[in-house]
């Protein structure tokens, strides 16, 4: 039985590939292939021929993800262990997917991360912060939201909480949200007035200053905006961290459901909502695992803003 997600969404996603990309793509399925019949040489033989294409960054990762794997499967942990720190400082926010990390694999990607994470964070809210002096907001805006995301990663979770990460947190934290309310249109006001008098008045007389009371205060109404993908000038969020518990039990029909998660301007989930159950005790769970998820916050004008996203959830039997 396996589980999958996928975001709620309408139409058909065509993919035109260069043939280049897909003869490598084919060649990397060729070598996960052999990977997974122990034909661990030839695959990573296959897998180092394509790192010499040059390949785009995100097959870059699954290439060296899968060498990983062949080079722990025949021994090589040195080498492995290279290759993930490799990976990481590539990408110090990559995390595979966790249902294909053999639980070696697994404590080689935390050691690399709480070695890589504390240099890539300080060094990122360096840069936010020279941006931000220079009042390139936008800039600085993108550099303290990642020097976020990093420090919410939980292979990081005791060195974010002691000096120094615990400072830049506070530090990046007060300047990402100074930077967004700088750049950020003014929000929808509503204005409740005092309503006019039904009619004239009965009498007069002259009002001295004494007499004069101050103009009633106008009441502001402040609607925060959530986006969803229905607004075409917003950039959808992108996952950082989304992966699936698994299922404790027997599936013997396929089941679904759909998930509701709110992403706030920093990558995290705010809430979470079930909103079409797939199992009551799996619905717990994944509500849970739904509040650790990481992500690349949505941006409107280059702004980060607050994302309403649905992924549906398939419980497929006998996998």
């Amino acid at each position: 039985m396996s589980v999958r997600a996928a975001t709620v969404a309408a139409g058909l996603v065509v993919l035109l590939l260069h043939p280049d990309d897909l003869i490598a793509q084919q060649s990397l399925t060729t070598a996960r292939q052999l990977y997974a019949s122990a034909e661990y040489k030839d695959a990573l033989s296959m897998l180092d021929g394509l790192l010499k294409t040059n390949p785009v960054p995100q097959d870059r990762q699954t290439i060296d993800l899968y060498r990983t794997f062949c080079l722990v499967a025949l021994g090589g942990m040195n080498e492995a262990s290279s290759a993930v720190d490799a990976m990481i400082a590539r990408e110090p926010l990559y995390h595979p997917n966790l249902d294909e990390i053999p639980p070696r694999l697994r404590t080689l990607f935390r050691d690399a991360r709480q070695r890589v994470l504390p240099g890539f964070i300080q060094q990122r809210y360096l840069a936010a912060k020279t941006a931000f002096d220079r009042n390139d907001l936008r800039g600085a805006t993108e550099g303290f939201t990642l020097v976020l995301i990093a420090l919410s990663d939980p292979d990081i979770a005791s060195a974010a909480a002691q000096s120094p990460l615990a400072d830049i947190k506070t530090l990046a934290s007060g300047f990402n949200d100074l930077a967004v309310r700088t750049l950020a249109p003014p929000p929808v006001q509503q204005v409740e007035s005092t309503p006019a008098s039904a009619g004239p008045p009965t009498a007069t007389r002259s009002v001295s200053h004494a007499d004069a009371l101050p103009a009633p205060t106008p009441t502001i109404t402040r609607t925060p905006v959530i986006y969803t993908k229905d607004e075409a000038d917003v950039i959808e969020p992108e996952a950082i961290r989304q992966s699936l518990p698994p299922f404790a039990g027997r599936v013997v029909a396929e089941r679904s459901g759909v998930l509701e998660v709110v992403i706030d301007e920093t990558g995290s989930v705010e809430s979470a909502t079930m909103i079409e159950a797939v199992d009551p005790a799996y619905n717990r769970v994944v509500l849970a695992a739904a509040k650790t998820w990481a992500y690349r916050p949505a941006r409107r004008d280059g702004i980060p803003v607050k994302f309403k996203k649905r992924i549906q959830i398939t419980l497929d039997p006998g996998r």
